[in-house]
């Protein structure tokens, strides 16, 4: 059976920090994070981060076809040898943050997503895939865990913030697993997680414009220390009248004097409703 160390030695391997490389190198997380996506045999998976192809070829195994995302181009020869004759592959030198998910979904199904993703742009491929969430039914990714836990944190919570109230308001969250540090090479200085992300039918509340309820959030988050007041009428997202807003809080039973960690994702839906 090929390991990931296996295959790191036959190649000499050295992560680039420039890319946040961690290789996965316990073959049964990887396992454990194929099978939480529950693949069907008419499905297509999209890999972030495709590394050794140990994952890839799992994946590939059980899904109709398979886009691996690598952006490290030294990486691209050794997946090719890898996974050599599996026709269902589609190897791709890209970066996961340029990369439009709408163009893997074929026939209106929806796309599913995995990988060990880089923890230096977790939270942008977290926001880019809840952009795309109209193609993507579930998500299993490998997060660094105090980036988890922000993710799942509720209202009240000292890790709640911007990721996790978009994240309530359009995915339904699950932990998968605690990963060590030594399922890992380098083994990193931080503890891992892995969440399953399904994305809802519908977003938890209703809202008509996304952008100004994504940006409204932001604003609130964007100076914890600060009132809710204070935060959304000096912010770099939105530009409001005070009084206005003033008068919107007051007619939504939100006090004025709160800090933005403490609004729940409706509270959040209702201002931006009316901002």
């Amino acid at each position: 059976m090929t390991t990931p160390r296996k295959i790191l030695d036959r190649y000499d391997l050295r992560p680039l920090k420039r890319y946040g490389q961690s290789f996965l190198v316990d073959r049964g997380v990887i396992e454990r994070i194929v099978e939480s996506l529950e693949i069907g045999c008419e499905e297509t998976v999209i890999e972030i981060g495709a590394g050794l192809g140990i994952m890839t070829a799992l994946l590939a195994d059980r899904a109709a076809r398979v886009t691996a995302l690598e952006i490290d181009r030294r990486l691209l020869p050794i997946l090719e040898a890898e996974l050599e004759g599996r026709a269902n592959v589609e190897i791709l030198h890209r970066d996961v943050l340029e990369y439009d998910f709408s163009t893997a979904v074929d026939g209106g199904r929806k796309i599913k997503v995995a990988g060990n993703v880089p923890y230096n742009i977790s939270s942008q491929i977290l926001v880019r895939l809840i952009r795309f969430r109209e193609y993507v039914y579930s998500s299993v990714l490998m997060f660094q865990r105090e980036l988890a836990e922000r993710i799942v944190a509720g209202p009240g919570d000292r890790r709640y913030g911007t990721l996790s109230v978009l994240t309530a308001m359009y995915l339904d969250a699950f932990r998968v697993m605690s990963v060590s540090r030594g399922s890992f090479f380098p083994r990193p200085n931080v503890d891992s997680l892995v969440l399953k992300l399904v994305t809802r039918d519908q977003p938890l509340y209703p809202v008509r414009d996304h952008e100004k309820f994504q940006n409204l959030v932001r604003a609130a988050f964007a100076k914890r220390r600060k009132t809710l007041i204070n935060s959304l009428c000096d912010n770099p997202f939105i530009t409001v009248d005070r009084q206005r807003v003033i008068a919107l809080l007051e007619e939504l039973g939100i006090d004025q004097n709160r800090r933005g960690e403490t609004l729940t994702p409706e509270e959040f839906a209702a201002l931006a409703e009316r901002v």
